[in-house]
């Protein structure tokens, strides 16, 4: 089962169905498998009950990369990408419409539990037998079923109603937080208490929009804006890159359409898998934010990794400032000395390499690997199967890179 999921996502089979399918026809598959041919519904609870040991296979694939020296962490490329999810998004509904069809449904239920209750009641009253509990002339014998039914839509639309309530208080918490400590050191004090006190208000009080959304067959995943501008259910994929051989060292899924929260966490996850911290880090504006750039300030003295950020996207008739001389001012905020290290020449040589590294990356797991959407729902299932194609990308890489003779050498 491993050694089809393994190569099935390497050469773009990822369906359980078509792996069946291959198993039969595809001379491949079928040494893989021994020559016999596994349901398709034993190779999709495989890959669902061993989701947390196939993810670990891009640590292993990274591990085999950097034996036969194909990372060196001297210059690493974060960026993200968004993942269709299996879900469509017309199978979401608004904030505002999930009340109104909240308030339809328990009426509905109300007005069946009465009609329930009198048909009961009439019944007992002419035929004691529990058979015949409906009446004798077999009419709205369904009535249970059908309330059943929409006593189930109604649990799913008001635990879809708080999902959406609980990230509208997670939001408003996490945001009069910041506020409140950036107001602290304006007046130059620090009381945890009153951050605290101050995102709990705030979460009290927040209240969703109304065209604010959640999903009923993924309601982990949300809707994000992918590069071609359209709106999709999806999940927000991020990878670091390692420049050398395009090795991906880091890989992960989160549900925030924005890319700011991932630069600490990624760069934080590519040191822990690979022991070592980058020399250079190119990202993108997407991760530009006040926090991110002291963060890669403090990264620098403490690990020496240097990061060249992009400050934000220029317009289409504007034109990149001549490279600055002089010393800088005192009063330049973060942000400007990082746009200022961009505008010189080692910023715009370094920054430059930043798309030849992770962009084919992207390009080659959505091309070679079919790897535009995903099979898995939920956040964990999203996660899983990124990290099972990182790690069938740097296989790919493994292979090209060292051949069958030294592989097999490598690996004993």
């Amino acid at each position: 089962m491993l050694r089809l999921l393994i190569y099935g996502y390497t050469t773009g089979v990822r369906s359980s169905r078509a792996m069946e399918r291959k198993c039969a026809d595809d001379i491949a598959f079928r040494f893989l498998a021994a020559d016999r041919a596994p349901d398709f519904r034993s190779i999709s609870r495989f890959r669902r009950r061993h989701l947390e040991a196939l993810a670990d296979l891009f640590t292993q694939s990274l591990h085999l990369a950097t034996k036969l020296g194909m990372v060196k962490m001297g210059r690493v490329a974060l960026d993200g990408t968004k993942l269709e999810a299996s879900a469509s998004k017309r199978k979401a509904m608004s904030y505002g419409r999930l009340i109104d069809k909240e308030e339809r449904t328990e009426a509905e239920i109300a007005a069946l539990e009465i009609e329930a209750h009198a048909l009961l009641a009439a019944a007992e009253a002419t035929d004691a037998a529990e058979d015949q509990a409906f009446g004798t002339n077999g009419k709205d014998t369904d009535l249970p079923a059908e309330l059943n039914r929409r006593e189930k839509r109604l649990a799913k639309l008001q635990a879809a109603r708080a999902q959406i309530e609980a990230e509208a208080a997670a939001k408003a918490r996490e945001h009069a937080k910041d506020k409140e400590r950036r107001r602290q050191e304006r007046a130059g004090a620090h009381n945890e208490q009153a951050v605290t006190g101050a995102g709990d208000n705030a979460a009290a009080k927040a209240r969703p929009k109304p065209k604010a959304q959640a999903n009923f067959t993924d309601p982990e995943s949300r809707i994000m804006k992918n590069s071609d501008g359209a709106y999709i259910q999806a999940y927000n994929a991020q990878a670091v890159v390692d420049a050398e051989h395009q090795v991906i060292t880091a890989a992960d899924v989160t549900t925030n359409a924005s890319d700011t929260l991932s630069y600490t966490t990624m760069l934080d996850q590519s040191a822990a898998n690979t022991g070592a911290h980058p020399r250079q880090a190119l990202v993108d504006a997407g991760y530009c934010s006040e926090t991110n750039l002291e963060a890669a300030r403090e990264r620098q003295l403490a690990y020496g990794t240097e990061t060249f950020m992009a400050t934000g996207r220029l317009a289409h008739d504007e034109q990149v400032p001549p490279a600055p001389r002089g010393r800088i001012p005192a009063s330049a905020t973060l942000k400007e000395r990082m746009a200022r290290k961009l505008r010189t020449k080692p910023g715009k040589a370094a920054y430059s390499r930043r798309k030849a590294v992770v962009e084919p990356v992207f390009g080659q797991i959505m091309t070679c690997h079919d790897g535009r959407q995903l099979l898995l729902r939920g956040e964990d299932g999203a996660r899983g199967e990124w990290r099972l194609l990182a790690a069938c990308h740097n296989l790919r890489k493994v292979f090209r890179h060292a051949g069958t003779t030294g592989l097999a050498a490598l690996t004993g």
